[in-house]
């Protein structure tokens, strides 16, 4: 869905309510500004887009994290 920013201020609270479960882009003169959506549905799609991109090498989180605090591969 896209409305406006005025459309925003005049009805803020039906669009928060409406981005539990759509994206809503924002506009101001004609131009997206600003993207209003639930914290779940942004989570799924960052989690989507590093698929493939980290290799499984049957590393736990706390190898991971351990390879990033030391600087280098264990």
């Amino acid at each position: 869905m896209s409305i406006t920013a005025t459309q925003l201020k005049s009805n803020l609270g039906y669009y928060l309510a409406l981005a539990a479960t759509e994206t809503i882009f924002i506009s101001k003169n004609g131009k997206n500004i600003a993207v209003l959506t639930s914290p779940e549905s942004r989570k799924t799609e960052l989690l989507d887009s590093l698929r493939g991109i980290i290799p499984d090498e049957g590393k736990t989180m706390q190898d991971y994290k351990a390879e990033r605090i030391s600087g280098h591969s264990l």
